[in-house]
């Protein structure tokens, strides 16, 4: 698996407070990675110390547990990749792998902190890439730092043997063995005109494009790469059905190349999409603010946040406002993250956008619109 949970399309909401949430960065080889079960136990500490403000012993200890017991793994620690969130309550625990570097947080609140991975999850560098051949599959996950072949799911097939002999199962099918006794079997049906060795291709290629649609691309959303011979991409992109494949590709198989080529490579074809992308946001907001369609004021955007009138919520990656708002009138009210009651106020109003079914994207400094670490473009 390339997460420990898989990301979430939708944030875990627990039914009892406290929440607590804790992000790092990890290393994925030695001698590095020895460092982040310290980092990791440091910031335990400032959980609990969060956490005695406002509990008893007992309760800490139970809160805790889950995140003690993680700290004790030594496989997990092992085998780690770029960012590390942990989330947990009194009713759930929920530990996320990412291919991205996180900061460094740890916070006691009355929600969860996740901006940090909705960043993971939103943001527009993310893609998949399918390594194809006549005999085999291989799906890749990454952004523009790092990719990673990632497991497929059970009902992927991974090999054209596979398809052909479930095909070979159903009606109008017979099986001829080839080279004799002991020979390999091979799979034909009535009445075909082709080279047999094209029809169990195009089999194959139809039923990988059917299961990476259902179990890979539509549940992550994420832009689709072609990875294959060119008379591959051909023959795969004429019975493809998936809304997510792009136009671009790669004429060459995963194998021929190192996969940070790899990641070279399809960097070139996704870069383009990603810069139109946060460029269009900002537009949008650049655009709509004049006619008083838009604000940057975190007080003005709290309340109209709350009251769902937020098409679309630009927050800055990397700045924290420590606060909270009132869930009812949106009024904001500043604080000290080490309190157990206050999380970031740019993370709330994220979370509120997203329960009023608003778009929200966290962008880095360098490409917001404004200063204030928000910019949102209102539906009325």
């Amino acid at each position: 698996m390339l997460f420990t949970n898989e990301l979430p399309v939708e944030f875990p909401t627990p039914t009892q407070t406290p929440c607590l949430s804790l992000y790092q960065p990890t290393h994925r080889r030695h001698p590095e990675n020895k460092q982040d079960s310290i980092r990791y136990k440091n910031l335990l500490k400032k959980l609990e110390d969060s956490l005695r403000q406002k509990y008893p012993n007992r309760e800490v200890g139970t809160l805790l547990e889950p995140f003690r017991d993680l700290e004790g793994q030594f496989e997990f620690w092992n085998h780690t990749l770029d960012g590390l969130a942990v989330l947990g309550a009194p009713d759930l625990f929920r530990i996320y792998k990412v291919q991205r570097e996180l900061p460094e947080i740890a916070i006691v609140a009355d929600t969860f902190h996740t901006k940090p991975l909705l960043r993971t999850i939103q943001s527009a560098d993310r893609y998949q890439v399918l390594g194809l051949s006549r005999g085999s599959i291989k799906l890749y996950e990454g952004n523009r730092d790092v990719l990673d072949e990632i497991d497929l799911e059970p009902q992927v097939p991974r090999t054209i043997e596979v398809v052909v002999r479930e095909d070979a199962r159903g009606p109008q099918q017979t099986v001829a063995s080839l080279g004799g006794a002991g020979g390999a079997a091979r799979y034909h049906g009535h009445g075909e005109s082709k080279d047999q060795s094209d029809i169990d291709a195009i089999r194959f290629f139809r039923a990988v494009d059917r299961s990476i649609l259902e179990h890979h691309s539509r549940p992550s959303g994420l832009p689709l790469i072609l990875a294959a011979l060119p008379e591959h991409h051909n023959m795969f992109r004429s019975i493809s059905r998936n809304p997510f494949l792009l136009e671009q590709g790669l004429d060459i198989h995963p194998d021929a190349i190192t996969i940070d080529e790899l990641r070279s490579r399809v960097w070139q074809i996704v870069e383009p999409k990603y810069q139109v992308r946060l460029a269009k946001l900002v537009d949008e907001f650049n655009q709509a603010k004049p006619r008083g369609a838009a604000s940057d004021q975190l007080d003005q955007v709290s309340s109209a946040t709350v009251h769902g009138r937020v098409k679309t919520l630009l927050i800055e990656a990397e700045r924290m406002i420590p606060g909270r708002i009132d869930e009812v009138t949106g009024d904001i009210e500043l604080g000290d993250l080490s309190h157990p009651e206050i999380d970031d106020l740019l993370d709330d109003i994220g979370e509120a956008a997203l329960k009023m079914g608003g778009r929200v994207a966290v962008i880095p400094a360098e490409r917001m619109p404004t200063q204030t670490g928000v910019a949102a473009v209102y539906r009325y």
